[in-house]
């Protein structure tokens, strides 16, 4: 878009249109000529010799350096005489109500008088008024003001008008000569009524005095620039010599007019040709073509990148770190709160909704217009064979309705037949007067309404206009219209209470969707009205708008509607859309995803010329290329009524079709591939029925036209197309002969000096089949960009499109590259992978799990090239990691987007199907899905290679059973089947329980190993495998309701279908009928809150606390112990007994016996009622006592505050007992739940660098020969925890554990860690009982929360330090094996790793 001066001060009007500064939207232009011209004094020594070369600019010669005094007479613009009070404007604002604008500046040095006078007779008229300075359109407020005037938010002046007979007048002085123009709107307070310029404000250009400008010109090459500004404005036509002198000296003209009114040549020079990147102004040339062409041969020269590759820089990936991440969950639970409020009906919809009852009739159109604070309703229905047009407003005063009927099409004014007049009704030329009527005094709403009946013939519809106090009520400047023809589309789906979503909003723009569908136009200014309300609903606000965007961009919507509208005002309307969404992205950085795609469904638009070059080039192309009937006309009046993104593809067509030697089966293959049908060019008000025929003489014109025009058409409506968007940030470059050579207009500043010859590159590689290279240069562009995208910038959208376009290429590259991976080997689609990652990282908003996984990638990129052992491993882990974040990525992308799509989606009637795959489409249009893709593809090579094969076999059970399918383990794992059943889950997080009568569990999920579900799976004999081949799991989906006998080796599943007779004893089920019921003891308080580890004993405390008691002291001294003490059995029950907790007891038996009858729900109400408890103060004394005695430190001493905490950790604890996963548990083994006592154990938190879990049996394959141990970077929650991701795994031979052998490299994204804290660990009587494993069930609770934070392994020396590893690694296998060899059996061991030194937590026997 250019910043160039749209027209000439000579042909410019005294009132124009703008996007105002004052908050009022504008939207239109209007544009009366000037009345009075004064043409530039004549040059006598200018020689006009050269001419327009093809269709490039010629300069005139003119001597090096010479300059002549310049007297300049300014047109005191719609103004006949510059000494005389003169009307300058005369306008009807509505109705009758007239509008006269006088100017007058009669003495020199005096100030400028304006004389305003409307013909109104409120009293309360307002002039809502500002200045404007050096061409910004930002009011200034002028010190010298009239009396009564006020300042309006300190962004405008308010001045009442004065009384004059029926006027209304007023008169403003201006003695600022700083102060160019005034800018105005009238408003009436008392009804907050506006009067409007045509939808925007009145713009006075007030009157220069006569100025001689001594011994000044313009340089040459300036002029140069504004007159090739001219040209390319006026669509780059053929000019003859005689046009040329005068364009040339207009141009000159236009510059001389900014000097006198105080514009520096230097500051002409800035605006027109920027400055460079070092800060030098460009040197003007004044010696002629030759010179300006060397100057171009020589920045030529300078362009880099000219080889085939580019070489990419050595960044820190660190600096493109981006952690704006935002918090859904919060936002939604506001929007829902928000979206809940009750809201009391208006009159008018109470109107509605008595009509609709009463007629019990099928509802055809419903629409509630704004009119100021007042509404109108517009209901047509219909009954039988009768249409009804119900209409209703809250307006008080007296009103009638200007109406008529459309029988051929839509907005036509035809006379209504006399029987279908409501009485009282009156004829006047051809339409209808019928007055309102105001409804019954005891009606619980005051309207005015009027009902029209007819007998459904072939009316379309209705056109009106409304009257009221002689004032004109129309819909934004157009006709009213009742449709009659279709009736509202049936909702498919209901859209539900728009939980999850900024309802609000959606509402709203539901409501307006109609309004909307007038136009693009329309679309845009709406947006752009509600963006402020969707900011404030933060991220679902947002989203809503992208919806919405996204609609309409897939043409779920419609497009234009009975309104004809020009392609400025659709790119001024987009202009001032993107325009609010760049402050959003400088001002809300955690939103920039967001704002990125909607930018992206917008497209640019553009201030000025932009839009209207739509207009005029088509006119030229018709004119060069002798087309004007046909096709060609029929498109072009669709342009002029019209353009949307459709025209982009039908330029495509044309060219495609010119360019096969005019096949015409090319034309619509190219339209049908990109969505029109022939169906959709004849739905277009101006419809286009004809195909394209041009002769052969016009093919290299009409290619040459189009391509230029194409170029247009992008830059106003594709966001995306990258030719535009680098034009657009570089400047424009002539393409031909002459003056214009090499000269650029309205580059972006500030830009990196490497980014123009890296976007050089770019286009001439965009269509390489090798598409490494570009893709290289894409990056490398982007990465020189990035910087400047988080930085305030006024042309920052520019930047963004830019940005938005390279990324495209990125992703069409890719999919255009997939041939050339097909016999690649793992090293190019490492490469091709980490290119992907890089560019989702540059658009993500919160990339950091991003980033580590691409320097994970770039980590294992160089141990392949190395040879390093185990590269295949580690890439693998690399990759599974990248599928979490994919997954996290598409799961955000779901909660944020869905909700909104089928909320909004359903009001507006939109395909089901189309919303079913709403988020699955947005993410298939990014780089996500590319990166998916390649992944898949690498994924059985990285297993091949690294003999992985495709299962993982956790609990290798052989089985019989019936295949079921189910999304979430979690979902089903209260759930009792009555056969022997294989579930196939999607996603198992590794905490569920595994449901009675399963016999297996098949996932592609990672749980680890040593994880609760695995553990559970292997104590209760159910097979559980991991599959990571997406062709066996399919084929696995495939057989649901078959069954299958499964059988498990340590790296392999067979699997085959068997008949029923073959069921018997095969498989056996972990039915409550085969578990034997278990015993427990009840534990008695034993009179004491707190115990030392050396009174630990089985009636106080349970195994956990136990076995750390027993090792203590018996292992080798480089293993610790952390010190621990204990609240024993039976504390709870004491504390619950106490007489200040009576009122939680008696509440806990209510819902203890709700719970016996079955209502699970009161699990939850137990766990909360435990936290009210209070803790006497005997138990406070001895916990402190015994844990400062044991050398372990005391929260209170930090305040009451940290015991709180601690107290609120400790019941926690307790409620546990309570927790679902728990309690289903005991009762599958039919555990009396009263009779389960909870200890305490107290033990000081290692902030630990690793943490371990150790089974000294090998639980994959039962060898008891070796050691398998899992280790996790930070706490160890993450790991027995359900945290995604695997955990580092190794084994180790017990004769050789010196000599680890690494497993698996770990995939968990996230690690925990925490301050120096104590923490408190269950330990019930109902864990490690004989054939019952109850550990993992009850919660241990932390004083203090865990920090989350996402890991980078590539810097991590466990995976990349091969000598650490080892040294690590073979001391936890050493642990393992004392500790086995003290107990003499094998062992389930928990530990920490901390500067070096290992600590063992607890320990227990291996189930």
């Amino acid at each position: 878009m250019s910043n160039s001066v749209s027209h000439n001060l000579l042909q410019q009007n005294l009132l124009q249109s703008k996007i105002n500064s004052s908050g009022i939207p504008a939207n239109t232009l209007l544009q009366p000529k000037c009345i009075h011209q004064v043409p530039a004094q004549p040059r006598k020594s200018s020689s006009l010799s050269k001419k327009f070369c093809g269709n490039s600019l010629q300069k005139p010669k003119l001597a090096m350096g010479s300059r002549r005094p310049v007297t300049f007479v300014p047109c005191a613009v719609l103004t006949t005489d510059q000494h005389s009070d003169q009307l300058a404007g005369k306008y009807n604002l509505d109705g009758n109500i007239e509008l006269q604008v006088y100017v007058d500046a009669s003495s020199p040095g005096s100030a400028t008088k304006v004389d305003i006078q409307v013909s109104y007779g409120g009293d309360s008229l307002v002039l809502h008024w500002g200045g404007i300075k050096d061409r910004k359109e930002k009011w200034v407020l002028p010190s010298r003001r009239p009396d009564g005037t006020k300042e309006y938010k300190n962004r405008a002046l308010r001045t009442p008008f004065a009384k004059s007979g029926s006027n209304s007048v007023l008169k403003i002085e201006i003695d600022d000569p700083a102060i160019q123009a005034i800018e105005f709107l009238i408003v009436d307070e008392s009804q907050n009524r506006w009067f409007k310029n045509n939808g925007g404000n009145f713009h006075v250009k007030l009157p220069l005095e006569e100025k001689l400008i001594s011994n000044v010109s313009v340089p040459e090459d300036l002029v140069q620039i504004q007159a090739y500004l001219r040209w390319e404005r006026k669509g780059k036509q053929m000019y003859t010599p005689e046009q040329e002198k005068v364009e040339y000296e207009a141009a000159r003209t236009e510059l001389l007019e900014e000097v006198a009114r105080g514009a520096s040549i230097q500051e002409l020079q800035a605006r027109l040709t920027k400055k460079t990147d070092s800060g030098n102004s460009q040197e003007p040339s004044h010696a002629g073509n030759k010179e300006v062409s060397k100057a171009a041969k020589k920045h030529e020269s300078k362009q880099v990148f000219r080889t085939g590759r580019i070489k990419r820089k050595q960044r820190d990936l660190m600096k493109i770190l981006n952690k704006h991440a935002t918090k859904p969950v919060d936002e939604a639970k506001l929007a829902n709160e928000e979206s809940t409020k009750p809201k009391a009906l208006k009159a008018v919809e109470l109107f509605a909704k008595a009509k609709e009852e009463q007629d019990g009739a099928s509802v055809l159109n419903k629409k509630i217009y704004r009119l100021g604070d007042k509404d109108l309703l517009v209901l047509v229905t219909k009954v039988a064979d009768k249409i009804k047009v119900h209409l209703a407003t809250d307006i008080k005063e007296p009103i009638n309705l200007h109406w008529a009927l459309s029988v051929n099409k839509a907005g036509e004014w035809l006379e209504p037949p006399p029987n279908v007049l409501p009485q009282g009704s009156v004829s006047l030329n051809g339409v209808v007067e019928t007055q309102f009527v105001s409804s019954s005094v005891d009606s619980t709403y005051e309207v005015q309404s009027l009902e029209i009946e007819m007998q459904e013939e072939s009316f379309k519809g209705m056109p009106f206009v409304l009257c009221s106090s002689g004032n004109w009520i129309k819909n934004q400047r157009s006709d009213f219209y009742a449709d009659f023809g279709v009736a509202v589309k049936k909702v498919q789906k209901d859209a539900g209470d728009g939980k999850g979503t900024a309802k609000d909003l959606l509402d709203k723009i539901a409501d307006l969707e109609s309004e909307a569908q007038k136009s693009f136009m329309h679309r845009f200014n709406i947006a752009a009205d509600l963006i402020n309300q969707a900011k404030d609903a933060g991220e679902l606000g947002l989203a809503g708008i992208l919806v919405w965007m996204r609609f309409m961009a897939t043409r779920q919507l419609i497009w234009n509607k009975n309104y004809n509208v020009k392609p400025r005002e659709i790119s001024k309307a987009q202009d001032r859309l993107t325009g609010l969404l760049q402050n959003i992205y400088t001002s809300h950085p955690q939103y920039r995803e967001l704002l990125r795609m909607i930018l992206s469904t917008v497209g640019r638009g553009g201030e000025g010329d932009v839009g209207q070059r739509i207009r005029d080039e088509i006119l030229v192309i018709q004119r060069n290329c002798e087309c004007k009937g046909g096709m060609m006309e029929e498109w072009h009046q669709k342009l002029h009524n019209n353009t949307s993104p459709d025209d982009v593809v039908i330029c495509q067509a044309l060219i495609d079709y010119i360019k096969s030697d005019f096949d015409i089966g090319v034309y619509w293959k190219t339209l049908n591939k990109n969505g029109i049908t022939k169906e959709r060019l004849l739905s277009y008000d101006r419809a286009i029925h004809n195909e394209p025929s041009f002769r052969a003489d016009q093919k290299e014109r009409l290619l040459h036209d189009l391509g230029n025009y194409m170029r247009t058409l992008k830059a106003v409506h594709s966001g995306a197309d990258l030719e535009s968007a680098i034009t657009n940030c570089l400047g424009y470059s002539a393409q031909g002969q002459g003056f214009m050579v090499g000269v650029q207009i309205n580059p972006v500043s500030g830009l990196p000096s490497e980014v123009p010859g890296l976007l050089q590159f770019v286009m001439e590689h965009v269509e390489d089949k090798n598409v490494e290279v570009l893709i290289e240069g894409l990056l490398e562009a982007r990465q020189e960009l990035w910087a400047l995208l988080s930085k305030p910038n006024d042309r920052l959208k520019d930047l963004l499109f830019l940005d938005i376009a390279l990324d495209s290429t990125v992703r069409t590259a890719i999919e255009r590259g997939y041939e050339e991976l097909n016999n690649a080997g793992p090293e190019k689609i490492m490469y091709f992978i980490s290119m992907v990652l890089e560019n989702l990282a540059l658009s993500s908003d919160d990339n950091e799990d991003l980033i580590y996984c691409l320097k994970g990638w770039n980590h294992a990129l160089n141990m392949l090239k190395g040879n390093t052992d185990n590269w295949a491993l580690y890439a693998k882990s690399i990759l599974d990691r990248t599928r979490l974040a994919l997954a996290n990525k598409a799961e955000s992308y779901h909660s944020i987007l869905q909700p909104s799509a089928e909320y909004l989606g359903s009001k507006l009637g939109v395909d089901q199907q189309a919303l079913s795959i709403f988020t699955e489409e947005v993410i298939r249009a990014g780089s996500a899905a590319s990166l998916s893709a390649l992944v898949n593809r690498l994924d059985p090579v990285l297993r091949k290679t690294a003999n992985l094969g495709s299962w993982q076999v956790i609990s290798p059970v052989e089985v019989v059973g019936y295949v079921v399918v189910v999304d979430e383990l979690l979902t089903v794992q209260n759930k009792v089947y009555e056969k022997p059943t294989i579930l196939v889950a999607r996603s198992v997080r590794g905490e569920e329980e595994i449901p009675d009568g399963t016999v297996a569990v098949l996932t592609p999920d990672m749980p680890d190993v040593l994880s609760h579900v695995s553990v559970r799976a292997r104590n209760s004999k159910v097979c559980f495998a991991t599959c990571f081949d997406s062709n066996i799991l399919a084929d696995l989906q495939a057989c649901e309701g078959k069954l299958l006998r499964v059988k498990p080796t340590p790296a392999d599943v067979v699997y085959s279908e068997v008949n029923e007779s073959e069921l018997g004893d095969a498989s056996s089920t972990n039915s409550n009928e085969d578990i034997p019921a278990l015993t427990l003891v009840k534990k008695q308080f034993t009179g004491r809150y707190a115990i030392s580890s050396d009174e630990f004993t089985s009636e106080m405390v349970g195994a956990k606390s136990r076995n750390i008691s027993y090792i203590k002291g018996k292992l080798p001294s480089w293993v610790g112990i952390p010190t621990s003490v204990a609240l024993p059995f039976g504390v709870f029950e004491k504390v619950l007994s106490e007489d200040s907790n009576k009122a939680v007891a008696d509440k806990l038996e209510i819902l203890k016996k709700k719970l016996k009858e079955g209502d699970f729900g009161s699990l939850g109400e137990i766990r909360e009622t435990v936290l009210q408890l209070t803790a006497p103060p005997p138990l406070v004394q001895e916990l402190k006592t015994k844990m400062q005695s044991s050398g372990m430190p005391w929260p209170g001493d930090e305040g009451e505050q940290r015991w709180e905490q601690a107290w609120l950790a400790i019941k926690k604890v307790w409620a546990s007992k309570w927790n679902e996963r728990a309690y289903f548990s005991t009762r599958k083994v039919k555990l009396d739940h009263d009779y389960l006592c909870m200890a305490v154990l107290v033990q000081e938190i290692i902030n630990a660098d690793y943490a371990f879990v150790i089974h000294t049996t090998n639980p994959s394959s039962g060898d008891s020969s070796e050691i398998y141990a899992e280790v996790v970077k930070g706490l160890g929650e993450t790991l027995v925890g359900a945290y995604p991701g695997r955990a580092l795994s190794f084994i180790s031979k017990k004769n050789a554990l010196d000599s680890p052998q690494v497993l698996g490299y770990p995939s968990k994204p996230i690690g925990l860690f925490i301050r120096r804290s104590i923490i408190f660990r269950s330990d019930s009587n109902g864990e490690d009982l004989e054939g019952y494993a109850g550990a993992g069930l009850y919660d241990s609770v932390p004083m203090d929360a865990e920090e989350e934070v996402v890991l980078d392994y590539s810097s991590d020396p466990l995976v990349t330090d091969g000598n650490f590893q080892k040294t690590i690694l073979s001391s936890i296998a050493r642990a393992g094996s004392a500790i086995e060899e003290l107990y003499g059996s094998a062992q389930d061991i928990e530990g920490v790793i901390r500067d070096g030194k290992l600590y063992v937590v607890q320990t227990r026997p291996q189930m």
